[in-house]
């Protein structure tokens, strides 16, 4: 089979196509014909060698994919020969929580990823996915919509007539869009392209705001709301302090990601004490918010917006243009 390896180290030239054997699935095991994958900005930091975590090589990158099992091993109940399924990424996380360890389970690092031909995964690692998905619009699910989910549904509470402030129009702010739509609520989302935000206002939102035109952001969120009930942060260090600011008494900032880094120097906590806010970190999502999501997608209909598909073997310009991070709306997608 082929497969994408980091074989020596870390670094876009390191990413090789080369050929292994086809695994072949253990008790409790499926073997996953893979169809497609998504791109993760966690991929890209993974890459780079700046994940704080052990990466044996060669390595098998990418933590997001779909396929179709095509093999089951001894034991398997869960799941049978042509089912449709993607990984969730953390591999034993399967309901509340996350708990110490959770993220030594994770596929695409430490655990080898699905950027390969074939996969072997245990079934209580793998959910089912909506029918009406094309295998490019499965891939995104596991880590960018299961994140914008467990955030604003599972763990946010978010409810109809609350107004969700979204940074960007990557993967999840997208999916967080889309999600509070589904949920009746208000999004308000922020670009630095008009063009991007022409998009947005026509997928739904609310309001937009062009950051590099106004610089303070959060104050016009302010203006504009009185407060927002929640915010999906995926700045970090350069814009955790703003999302705070333009929370209602009470509101939620998710950071669901490090974009601008993740060292606040001299942090003031004053605006965290003010508004009472609650400030939480996020590990994506269990198994089980994957399948309450996929559930809701396929009664909804929900098609994810994938904004440019590679093949594998360009694997290395789909990780360059994710690094650009400015020209693309959506999610970026390799067939395999």
């Amino acid at each position: 089979m082929k497969a994408i390896q980091l074989t020596n180290g870390f670094g876009f030239e390191e990413l090789n196509l080369t050929e292994l054997d086809i695994p072949t699935p253990g008790p409790h095991e499926v073997l996953i014909r893979m169809k497609a994958a998504s791109l993760n900005y966690r991929d890209l930091v993974i890459l780079s060698g700046l994940m704080p975590i052990e990466i044996k090589f060669p390595f098998i990158p990418l933590s997001d994919g779909a396929g179709e099992i095509v093999a089951v091993g001894q034991g398997v109940t869960r799941f049978q020969v042509g089912h449709r399924v993607a990984g969730n990424l953390q591999q034993r996380f399967f309901a509340g929580n996350p708990r110490p360890g959770v993220l030594e389970d994770s596929l695409g690092g430490p655990l080898n990823g699905v950027a390969a031909e074939y996969v072997v995964l245990h079934e209580d690692g793998i959910v089912h996915i909506p029918d009406h998905l094309t295998w490019e619009e499965a891939a995104t699910l596991p880590i960018a919509a299961l994140t914008a989910w467990s955030m604003l549904i599972e763990y946010g509470g978010l409810q109809a007539g609350d107004t969700v402030l979204l940074q960007g129009t990557g993967g999840v702010s997208i999916f967080g869009l889309q999600f509070a739509l589904m949920a009746g609520a208000r999004a308000i989302i922020t670009s630095s392209s008009n063009d991007k935000l022409e998009r947005a206002k026509a997928l739904g939102a609310w309001q937009t705001i062009n950051y590099s035109e106004v610089p303070d952001w959060d104050k016009a969120v302010l203006e504009l709301t009185g407060g927002v009930d929640h915010v999906l942060d995926v700045g970090g260090a350069a814009t955790m302090a703003k999302s705070i600011n333009a929370l209602r008494i009470g509101g939620t900032v998710s950071m669901v990601g490090f974009l601008s880094g993740l060292t606040i120097p001299e942090y003031d906590v004053t605006g965290i004490l003010q508004k009472a806010a609650t400030v939480r970190g996020s590990q994506v999502g269990n198994r089980d918010h994957f399948e309450k999501m996929n559930r809701a997608i396929a009664h909804h209909r929900l098609h994810p917006f994938v904004d440019r598909v590679f093949p594998l073997e360009r694997i290395g310009e789909a990780f360059a243009l994710l690094a650009e991070g400015k020209q693309y709306f959506g999610k970026i997608v390799v067939q395999i």
